[in-house]
C-alpha cells in the first residue's frame, strides 16, 4: 500500500558518500526537519538528469530560504549518485541518497517493475514534502509523464 499523506515515513537506511560510504537513517535525514524528498528511477537516465535534477539543482536555494532541506533518491549505489551529483554540478547541501535495494522504495509502496528497460526494480518518480518525518504533501507521477513532482510543482504544493 503506498504512503499517504499524514503518515510517517517508514524506518530505512540510505547511503551517501561523504569521506567513504556513509549510512544514514530516516530520523538523520528527517527527524526535526522540513524535507523535500525526489525520487528518481535511475541516475545518468533522460528525464532524470535533463529535467528532474536540474530543477531541483536550480531551485535549490529557493528551499533552503524556506528552511527547507531538499534531497534525491534513487535506486542505485552511493558510487553512482555521487558521479551523478559531480557530473550535474549538485551543490553541497543537497543530499544525494542511494536507495541501492530499493528498500525504501518498497517501504513506501512507491517501486516500480523496470525489468522490461533492463533496469530492474526501482523507485517511481515521485516528491513528497515531510515535516518531522511526516508527509504533508505526496506527488507521484503517473507513468512516462513528468509534471507534478518538479521542483517548481513541489514549491507551489508546499
Amino acid at each position: 500500500m503506498t504512503i499517504q499523506v499524514g503518515e510517517r515515513l517508514p524506518a530505512a537506511t540510505f547511503n551517501l558518500i561523504r569521506d567513504g560510504v556513509q549510512s544514514v537513517s530516516t530520523d538523520d535525514v528527517f527527524k526535526g526537519k522540513k524535507v523535500v524528498l525526489f525520487s528518481v528511477p535511475g541516475a545518468f537516465t533522460p528525464t532524470c538528469s535533463e529535467r528532474h535534477l536540474p530543477g531541483f539543482v536550480e531551485h535549490f536555494d529557493e528551499f533552503k530560504k524556506r528552511g527547507i532541506q531538499v534531497a534525491c533518491m534513487a535506486v542505485n549505489d552511493a558510487f553512482v549518485m555521487k558521479a551523478w551529483a559531480k557530473d550535474r554540478g549538485v551543490p553541497d547541501g543537497l543530499l544525494m541518497l542511494a536507495d541501492g535495494n530499493g528498500d525504501f522504495a518498497k517501504a513506501l509502496g512507491l517501486e516500480m517493475d523496470a525489468t522490461k528497460f533492463g533496469m530492474g526494480m526501482r523507485a517511481k518518480r515521485f516528491a513528497l514534502y515531510a515535516d518531522d518525518g511526516v508527509v504533508k504533501v505526496l506527488q507521484v507521477e503517473a507513468p512516462g509523464e513528468f509534471k507534478v513532482s518538479s521542483a517548481e510543482a513541489m514549491l507551489q504544493a508546499i
